[in-house]
């Protein structure tokens, strides 16, 4: 029974080393020792593929790497390079395997690569052009694990020789090419005391455009935690319109203490890749600057269960230029590894009706906006907080007439559309109004599956259960469109008078305008 906790420990610790690199760009003096390096990667290249194949056959690792198998004397590759390359293999085949892709049909060197070539719509310098890029992405790889036992690693070595940086390529059968590296990047210093302390380094060799470069990667164990969960957490969430980073810090006993926002139309505004992912960065430093402040952890939702359709609100060419722009995985990635390098903790969440649930509880309760709302959510859920239904809620779901009321304006909107989607001839506005009958038909049985109860009081309930729906989302389906008249209403206010006392009389009897419904009212819209 003590087995369990301490392997649980060692694959938390394990998860918790970060990764800290250097890229570099390599200069063959001799043109052997270049065409012998690229004749290398070829061959380490396809032992990957031939490793992946026999992985998916069920062969072990330790099949594969011995000396006198396949793998060694086919592609005459050492026993540790071999090594290497089925452990490439394996990190390839895990890692189709947790997107839910079918393993056997991973291409390698990219599946667009590979669309396009099939096509043969180009011709001439263009098809030379994408067939090299081709090539070099099937056959342009060799990769090296460091090792403390020798000295650092003993198939791509650094050498430092008359003020430069050599790496050392084993050839094999004794033989070795020599290339000067290249680099002015930051870690370099980093990575010259492990070379002259003997300490581990991996090496990673690609091809792109004719030239070699080199990746050296190390684990680092992170500094000491000096900002925790225990003293509360710094919730964020990214949002496209408009396009900002919502901030909560949250209190151990689940109060909002500060909430802010930090723009990112600047972002939107770089001129190119690099001027982005510097201002990214910047963002990444002020968000982590302010856990730090505050000695809290950093809350976001979990990267894995991301949304990856539409985020926000709106629909259209103008949602699409939106989306487009979007840059959460991107910012999330970077405040997770800057966080980690400086001692805050980070802890993740499942992004699952954050939004809702920050738009019907919390964004009338305090006066939030949609965006602050959702981040206060994400905090909650971070320190361990469920989200129960108010009491106003439950009498509401329980209100025959609204229930009345919600079913009756969903089915007259079915009709309506499907009115509109007759006589319309625009073949994409009729798949666009086929769209919007699916979602009301959506919102009608998802509010006609609440059997007579508001069904859990839980955050997430398992799809419909005896009691009925989820809550969350059947109020969704009720309250934005039926009463506010829009699908992400932007004035949330109305809803405090359902919140706290369940009634609604100001929008019985009328598909008016409620009291004091925002600006929002005029125009029914789904998005």
């Amino acid at each position: 029974m003590k087995a369990k906790p301490k392997a649980a420990r060692e694959r938390a610790k394990k998860k918790a080393k970060a990764f800290t690199g250097v890229q570099a760009l390599l200069l063959f003096p001799s043109e052997e020792d270049h065409k012998a390096t690229l004749d290398l990667m070829r061959r380490f290249s396809a032992a990957v593929r031939y490793a992946y194949n026999r992985l998916l056959e069920g062969q072990t690792r330790e099949e594969l790497k011995r000396a006198d198998g396949l793998l060694c004397t086919s592609f005459r590759l050492n026993t540790r390079y071999a090594d290497d390359a089925i452990l490439k293999a394996q990190a390839l085949l895990d890692s189709a395997r947790e997107r839910g892709e079918d393993p056997r049909k991973v291409v390698f060197g990219g599946r667009k690569l590979f669309q396009q070539l099939k096509r043969k719509h180009l011709s001439g310098k263009p098809l030379r052009k994408l067939k090299r890029e081709w090539r070099e992405k099937r056959q342009g790889l060799l990769y090296s694990r460091g090792d403390r036992t020798k000295g650092g690693n003993l198939n791509l070595r650094l050498e430092a020789e008359g003020g430069a940086l050599w790496l050392r390529v084993n050839l094999g059968n004794g033989r070795y090419a020599w290339a000067l590296v290249k680099t002015g990047h930051p870690n370099l210093n980093a990575l010259l005391q492990r070379v002259y302390a003997s300490l581990p380094y991996n090496v990673e060799l690609s091809l792109r455009e004719g030239k070699v470069y080199a990746t050296f990667t190390w684990e680092e164990e992170p500094p000491p935690l000096v900002a925790k969960k225990e003293n509360g957490v710094l919730a964020l969430d990214v949002n496209s319109d408009p396009y900002h980073l919502a901030l909560a810090v949250v209190s151990p006993d689940g109060n909002l203490r500060r909430h802010l926002t930090l723009s990112l139309e600047e972002v939107d505004r770089a001129p190119n890749r690099g001027a982005k992912e510097l201002l990214l960065w910047e963002v990444a430093h002020r968000v982590v600057s302010l856990a730090l402040e505050y000695g809290v952890a950093i809350a976001t939702e979990r990267l894995k269960y991301l949304r990856k359709s539409r985020r926000g609100d709106g629909s259209g060419r103008v949602f699409r230029r939106k989306a487009h722009r979007f840059a959460y995985a991107f910012l999330l990635r970077k405040v997770h590894s800057l966080a980690r390098k400086r001692g805050v903790q980070v802890v993740e969440v499942n992004p699952r009706d954050t939004s809702t649930i920050g738009m019907l509880k919390y964004a009338p309760q305090l006066s939030l906006s949609k965006d602050v709302a959702a981040a206060y959510v994400i905090g909650r859920r971070a320190l361990g907080f469920r989200e129960k239904l108010p009491r106003g809620y439950e009498r509401l779901l329980r209100d025959e007439s609204f229930r009345g009321h919600v079913q009756g304006f969903y089915a007259s909107k079915v009709q309506e559309l499907r009115a509109k989607k007759a006589q319309e001839r625009n073949p994409y506005l009729r798949r666009r109004l086929s769209r919007e009958i699916g979602r009301a038909k959506r919102h009608l049985a998802l509010f006609s599956s609440l059997q007579g109860s508001s069904g859990s009081q839980g955050e997430v309930t398992d799809g419909r259960n005896f009691l009925g729906a989820n809550p969350w989302r059947v109020l969704r389906a009720g309250t934005f469109l039926p009463l506010l008249r829009n699908a992400v209403p932007r004035d949330l206010s109305p809803l405090k008078a359902l919140l706290h006392r369940g009634a609604w009389e100001g929008w019985k009897g009328s598909l008016g305008p409620p009291p004091g419904g925002g600006p929002g009212c005029a125009n029914v819209h789904s998005t």
